[in-house]
């Protein structure tokens, strides 16, 4: 598709470029902020030209590496490619990619893993330095300048604003349509002049339908024709099925209770085959007319969308599977209306989830016996993803759960362990944690209750009696410290006893 039609502001048609002289903008050292977010919005041409940049300055033996700065995860195409030739020193605040990971656990590359909502604000605030580059890709360019976003917004706003050079990336790709889908806040104060986010449903709007940027900072325009990276997704299993069972006739008995309404509060959802599993259980469910604050949208998402009993979504990324992203393509115009794509800062701001009374639903790689929950590193030193959004929605929200198969490596390993290698959620944020073995509610409880309950309701049954022992042990050898009681040698040694023996 030729330029005239999607950038159609005069200044900056003139700086349409190819993706290698927009490389050329970016040099050894930079901090360069990037579009994208869980694989949607990505810049698909300008990384694959820096990486070949970079290549070449080290087969002439030049130091070549640059601070990279994202929403949340991009694609093969961004970290993958970035990692594969050894391009980056730095990495924030979160990445999925495999290069990426063994690059980060190797010591080879920096990794930041902060809160989603702390990003942009640590930006404003300064505590990451300068920006010297952002390159975001856009669905269209007005003629006043006004851009519009694309599938994600993530940190588009900040790092549009924060870099002293933009490159935008204007992809024909994605739908001309999402123009109208997207609430775009330009409230940002820096403490002691912030006002309250006036936000009390969902779908409010408290922003504008466009991004903004400097004309004069824009350095080069790049059109590109390419899709996200739509990671396909598995069919639910037994154990996925299970955990979303008990998470819905939970969310009954909570209306039961009277402690939510018929029609729930509004939902968040990590992304992955479990969380889709509940939403896909929420489809054939009596709740309806139900909402969503979340970060991305899952083909569960539209499925409840679809069925009429999710009203609507609030989002800042989507993050399909490729039939999903065709369903979408397919059908824009009947999502207009019922879909809105925020900045993750607002998406995921800490004070508009405890207003809206969020139900956060989120994965999690084990918990222990007290209910501290580690969702990010295996064996307590090697990084997985991140932290992402969850600590943002668990700590904030109304009601939280985490959720895993109680063991992994085919059984080797148990999920639920006297302590966990590393916390990014201590027991005092977690509500809930589900199992395909069963849930257990955590409110309410002290330490050692909390113990008795995980350990009878969502320990694989191969692992219930040594936990119990483990228990009474603890409590046998110091009587005098049984409000959390511990034997730390032996804690410690479930991890190790993996790393020596392959068995837990």
């Amino acid at each position: 598709m030729s330029h005239q039609s999607r950038i159609t502001c005069p200044q900056l048609a003139a700086k349409v470029t190819t993706a290698d002289v927009a490389a050329g903008f970016v040099e050894n050292g930079h901090s360069v902020g990037i579009s994208g977010f869980t694989g949607a919005g990505h810049p698909k041409a300008v990384p694959a030209a820096l990486a070949a940049r970079i290549e070449a300055a080290h087969g002439r033996g030049e130091e070549f590496r640059i601070g990279l700065w994202s929403g949340a995860s991009t694609a093969p195409e961004v970290d993958g490619l970035l990692a594969s030739v050894h391009g980056v020193d730095k990495r924030l605040p979160y990445q999925s990619d495999p290069a990426m990971r063994a690059q980060i656990n190797a010591g080879k590359v920096d990794y930041v893993d902060t809160h989603l909502s702390h990003s942009a604000q640590h930006m404003w605030f300064g505590f990451y330095g300068n920006l010297d580059v952002a390159v975001v890709e856009v669905a269209a360019i007005l003629p006043n300048g006004l851009l519009v976003p694309g599938s994600s917004v993530g940190n588009n706003t900040t790092w549009l604003d924060r870099a002293d050079k933009v490159i935008l990336e204007v992809n024909s790709w994605q739908p001309r349509d999402l123009e109208g889908f997207h609430d775009i806040y330009y409230g940002t104060a820096l403490p002691p002049h912030r006002f309250p986010l006036q936000l009390t449903h969902p779908m409010q709007r408290i922003g504008d339908p466009y991004l903004r940027v400097d004309p004069a900072k824009v350095v080069a325009v790049v059109e590109t024709d390419g899709p996200d990276r739509n990671t396909p997704l598995s069919a639910p299993d037994e154990d996925s099925r299970a955990m979303a069972d008990l998470l819905v006739d939970f969310l009954r008995h909570e209306v039961r209770a009277g402690r939510m309404p018929p029609h729930l509060l509004p939902l968040q959802s990590g992304v992955g085959n479990v969380a889709n599993a509940v939403m896909a259980g929420l489809v054939d469910s009596e709740f309806e007319q139900l909402t969503a604050f979340t970060e991305v949208i899952q083909d569960g998402m539209l499925d409840l969308l679809d069925s009429g009993k999710l009203l609507s979504v609030s989002a800042t990324s989507f993050g399909l599977s490729p039939v999903g992203v065709r369903r979408f393509l397919d059908n824009v115009g009947s999502y207009k209306g019922r879909i809105l794509l925020r900045s993750e800062e607002i998406s995921n701001h800490p004070e508009l989830v405890r207003r809206l009374g969020v139900i956060a639903i989120n994965g999690m790689i084990e918990a222990d016996i007290y209910g501290n929950v580690n969702s990010t590193h295996v064996m307590g030193s090697s990084i997985m993803n991140g932290i992402g959004g969850s600590g943002d929605f668990a700590r904030n929200a109304f009601l939280n759960f985490f959720v895993s198969p109680s063991t992994a490596k085919g059984g080797a390993i148990s999920s639920i362990v006297p302590m966990v290698s590393h916390v990014d959620h201590t027991e005092h944020d977690v509500h809930v944690l589900v199992t395909e073995q069963g849930l257990a509610d955590l409110r309410g409880l002290s330490p050692t209750d909390r113990a008795d309950r995980i350990i009878a309701t969502c320990a694989h049954p191969r692992f219930r009696d040594r936990l119990t022992d483990y228990v009474e042990r603890a409590k046998a050898a110091r009587p005098q410290a049984r409000h959390t009681p511990h034997l730390l040698g032996e804690a410690l040694s479930w991890h190790t006893r993996y790393l020596e023996t392959g068995q837990m």
